[in-house]
């Protein structure tokens, strides 16, 4: 798909967010900041030495898998790719000058080659989609929370960074149903992963009203408790996930890209209208009601922020009146 652009599947709720987080005062300065401290480099250098580096001559399927997707969605450049060894199947990006994908072995045991090739596109598509600054931020994050309580001037941080976090994996699971031209076999990816075993005696069917049911219904507490869930999560809920995917599905886009070849190319002027009328659909006013009150507290904490980035080793001094830097 020659020149495609991340417009052409980029779901609203990742457009608003992003919006969101770029009003938030210091939020770049404390992003770019840790990606200077060497978090990032550390994470190459971890996999680097206890992950396996695939390649043609290294499992050689899984890596041409992991490959098809960037020539699909026109990216010249193919990150390496590691597998290593953790409990739970999963793969993830990092790293946002020169990004990384890891996938472990039980993903890789567990999927089928489409399916693998799902897993693939949805990062592939972040990568595109320029998401792996933030990303990557709220990666070194989340590990800084497990290894150590995290500074009090980052904990709205994350929760604005973990908001926007499951935006943008509604944007990256439409970008894998192009890749694969499949979006049933994303949904089935997603069952498997979800299970974690037995994918060949899962029912799609089953699963995909599992999502209705989890979408539509249940109590008022209940619907709450399932916020209360949300907030702790950097991905959607599964059967959510299928749920919104089907959903673009069902309005056309999926078929004009696919079927027609329509779709923004890289270097085509936005749509402002349209952008704009997207962004203030139900999406976008989630998003500004869960980001608003993280916005708030980052402002509050704005001095500690800037005491906390000249102690590890930074300066308060750079940037505009409203404390961003360039």
């Amino acid at each position: 798909m020659e020149g495609i652009s991340a417009r052409a599947f980029q779901h609203p709720a990742d457009r608003a967010a992003t919006a969101a987080l770029a009003s938030i005062p210091y939020l770049d300065r404390v992003v770019r900041k840790l990606i200077e401290l060497g978090y990032e480099r550390a994470l190459r250098q971890a996999y680097l030495g206890s992950a396996v580096r695939l390649s043609e001559d290294q499992l050689g399927e899984v890596w041409r898998e992991h490959a098809i997707a960037y020539r699909t969605l026109d990216i010249e450049e193919v990150p390496d790719l590691y597998l290593t060894q953790l409990a739970a199947p999963s793969a993830f990006a990092a790293g946002s000058v020169r990004p990384i994908v890891v996938v472990n072995s039980e993903l890789v045991r567990l999927l089928d080659a489409g399916q693998r090739r799902a897993v693939f596109a949805h990062e592939a598509a972040h990568i595109l989609s320029d998401h792996m600054l933030y990303r990557t931020a709220l990666m070194i994050l989340v590990l800084l929370t497990r290894s150590a309580r995290l500074p009090l001037p980052l904990a709205p941080v994350r929760t604005a960074l973990m908001e926007w976090s499951r935006a943008t994996e509604l944007s990256a699971d439409r970008a894998a149903a192009v890749v694969t031209r499949d979006p049933l076999t994303v949904c089935r990816t997603l069952m498997v992963l979800s299970a974690g075993t037995m994918g060949e005696q899962l029912d799609l069917d089953a699963f995909m009203r599992q999502g209705l049911d989890y979408s539509e219904k249940g109590s008022g507490l209940e619907r709450l408790t399932r916020l209360m869930l949300d907030l702790g999560l950097t991905h959607p809920m599964p059967v959510k996930r299928t749920h919104e995917l089907m959903a673009w599905v069902r309005q056309g886009d999926f078929d004009r890209i696919v079927g027609h070849g329509e779709y923004p190319r890289r270097g085509d002027p936005a749509d402002a209208r349209a952008d704009g009328g997207e962004a203030v659909s139900f999406y976008a006013e989630r998003v500004r009601d869960a980001l608003r009150e993280a916005g708030e507290q980052v402002n509050e904490v704005g001095q500690q922020l800037a005491d906390w980035l000249r102690g590890h080793g930074g300066s308060d001094d750079e940037g505009d009146g409203n404390g961003r830097g360039e």
